[in-house]
């Protein structure tokens, strides 16, 4: 029997904090998933213009440039406009779900998030 290997797919997860970085690569590495961090913004943008992923975790609130603003160029370069983009943060106002939606993320969830959660939104955007 001939078995094509699969080649896992590739999520960034961006956090300034290393524990939830920690957390979310942790648990994306149990279900398969090739795993690339990035503790800011400007670094993400340089890691997926290196090794684009299907999908980006981002917290929003991260010194310099913010998951806002990131998420904006991700889905207004048209050579990464097609990564799906999940926010995960403390920022829980209906202003700021709006925002991070209006930015083009795909989903928002705010912490503390529950870990299934994450798991199903990233199973249902790209697999």
């Amino acid at each position: 029997m001939n078995e094509i290997a699969v080649k896992p797919k590739k999520i960034l997860v961006v956090d300034d904090d290393p524990n939830v970085l920690f957390l979310i690569s942790e648990l994306l590495a149990r279900d398969n998933y090739e795993v690339i961090q990035a503790s800011d913004g400007l670094t993400a943008l340089a890691q997926i213009r290196q090794m684009p992923p299907e999908l980006a975790v981002l917290d929003v609130m991260m010194p310099g440039l913010d998951g806002f603003e990131l998420c904006r160029r991700i889905k207004n370069d048209p050579l990464t406009t097609g990564i799906k983009v999940i926010m995960v943060t403390a920022k829980t106002s209906g202003k700021d779900i709006e925002t991070g939606l209006s930015a083009g993320a795909d989903h928002y969830l705010t912490k503390p998030f529950k870990i299934a959660e994450l798991s199903q939104k990233i199973k249902d955007l790209i697999g």
